[in-house]
């Protein structure tokens, strides 16, 4: 491995959205997952960079969503330059943040994506019991528990966590 996963900066903010610009286009604005991050901050302490040689090369950010009555974070979008991709930069930036959402509190993470990806990391496709706001394949919906049983339980409507009020990792309340 010859990049560096870190903590995501402000001054990174330009460059990772063109990066994601780049790897999504306009049409990223329309899907689902897009309209539950609307409005809200991603998780400060849960947004990470792959940089080599002195580039931003990947990004990976978490999102606090509610699933019906449940407080769980919503991973992506998830970027890696098209030229660096096979090597491995997406699953690190995958696993850093699944570490420090575990060490932050958090239960699950969701996400909509390809499973034979993202089951690397330990995603697995969910029962139709997660509703998201907008269309969405339900073979794409996938889930991590980050403590056992979470996913077992977890159903309901997805929803944009409160724009004006922060989310603690442990479900109890604002921050």
């Amino acid at each position: 491995m010859s990049w560096q996963i870190r903590a995501e900066r402000s001054e990174d903010g330009p460059l990772v959205e063109r990066l994601l610009a780049e790897s999504f286009g306009p049409g990223r604005f329309a899907k689902s997952a897009f309209r539950l991050r609307e409005g809200v901050a991603p998780e400060e302490r849960l947004s990470f960079v792959a940089i080599e040689e002195g580039e931003l090369r990947g990004s990976v950010r978490f999102w606090p969503v509610l699933v019906g009555s449940t407080r769980a974070l919503l991973l992506g979008p998830l970027a890696v330059q098209q030229h660096q991709r096979g090597r491995g930069m997406g699953i690190d930036l995958m696993r850093r943040g699944i570490a420090e959402a575990t060490a932050a509190g958090w239960s699950v993470i969701i996400l909509v994506g390809d499973e034979p990806y993202y089951s690397r990391v330990g995603f697995r496709r969910l029962p139709h019991r997660l509703r998201f706001p907008g269309p969405v394949d339900p073979a794409r919906v996938l889930g991590l528990d980050l403590k056992e049983g979470t996913l077992a339980t977890l159903s309901g409507d997805v929803r944009r966590a409160q724009i004006d009020a922060p989310v603690c990792a442990d479900g109890a309340g604002t921050a």
